[in-house]
């Protein structure tokens, strides 16, 4: 049974950072693509971060690009999101997400999902 458990949200201060943490289990993690989503109160799950197998490969919105980094760890089966230079627009619900093949920002090519971890960001 496969299992994404994320890990690290909270509340913080705009300005401030966060370092979460998604841990895989059941899965060949390093055969797995990783992503990482959010979603806002009323708004769609949206892209954040992915990252290939091997972690040669990255991606990221616009909106976090040059503030969040998607990492793995692929002996620890575990990707992390560093996220720096909060905003208030930046509170959501984050989720990561597990896929065979190529990392994507399109949502619906994950087949696994965790159940996600608070991030508030206080103005």
């Amino acid at each position: 049974q496969v299992q994404l458990v994320e890990s690290g949200g909270g509340l913080v201060e705009a300005g401030g950072s966060l370092r979460l943490s998604c841990a895989a289990s059941g899965l060949t993690f390093s055969s797995y693509a990783m992503g990482w989503f959010r979603q806002a109160p009323g708004k769609e799950r949206e892209f954040v971060a992915a990252i290939g197998w091997s972690g040669a490969n990255t991606g990221a919105a616009d909106s976090v690009k040059g503030r969040f980094t998607i990492s793995r760890d692929n002996a620890k089966n575990t990707v992390y999101l560093k996220m720096n230079s909060l905003k208030p627009e930046d509170t959501a619900v984050y989720y990561c997400a597990a896929r065979m093949g190529r990392a994507t920002s399109d949502r619906g090519g994950y087949d696994y999902w965790g159940q996600g971890t608070q991030v508030t960001v206080s103005s």
